[in-house]
């Protein structure tokens, strides 16, 4: 299992995206999430999107092998989804908020835990503020809460920055299977 953190604007899902194009052997997991989608989102390939109400049943239900309030949404990771992976003998992909990382790392102390950094903050803004998809009431609070997500850098295995996509992606890939082969 691979979690892969950082706080917004510093091209996650870029990164995996890149990096489940360049191994087959890695899958992604799918969180669930209240939040509504964006864009071309996809139900059940990019999240599983629900009601406020189902995920907090399954909360309650204890389902999550993580879950976190982030931005005013609900997320969680499906302990079924990835017990299902893993025994299929898929190396597994997590992108998920820096708390609920966290709370991975707690639960499967075997996690890869990868925590991506932006360049520099003044970089991070300027990532945040050029997607176009944020009130500035929005960009404020990912700023806020990117500093305090970075206090918890070194909590994870290793930390990369996402100075250029094609660079960090290579990094971590070598880092994945650095990790893989240890364990293979």
């Amino acid at each position: 299992m691979i979690v892969i953190s950082g706080p917004s604007g510093t091209g996650k899902s870029t990164v995996v995206r890149r990096l489940l194009e360049s191994s087959p052997l890695i899958v992604s997991s799918v969180s669930m999430t209240t939040r509504k989608p964006r864009g071309s989102e996809i139900d059940g390939k990019d999240y599983f999107f629900v009601t406020e109400e189902e995920f907090v049943r399954k909360r309650d239900a204890g389902e999550f092998l993580e879950w976190a309030v982030v931005h005013g949404n609900l997320y969680g990771t499906l302990t079924s989804f990835v017990d299902e992976k893993l025994a299929e003998g898929k190396d597994l992909l997590l992108e998920i908020d820096v708390q609920g990382g966290l709370s991975v790392k707690e639960k499967r102390p075997e996690a890869l835990m990868v925590f991506l950094m932006p360049p520099s903050w003044e970089e991070l803004e300027k990532r945040l503020r050029g997607r176009g998809t944020d009130s500035e009431k929005v960009i404020i609070e990912r700023l806020r809460n990117a500093r305090s997500e970075m206090e918890h850098a070194e909590r994870y295995d290793k930390r990369v920055i996402n100075d250029s996509v094609e660079r960090c992606v290579s990094e971590i890939a070598e880092i994945i299977e650095s990790r893989c082969s240890d364990h293979r």
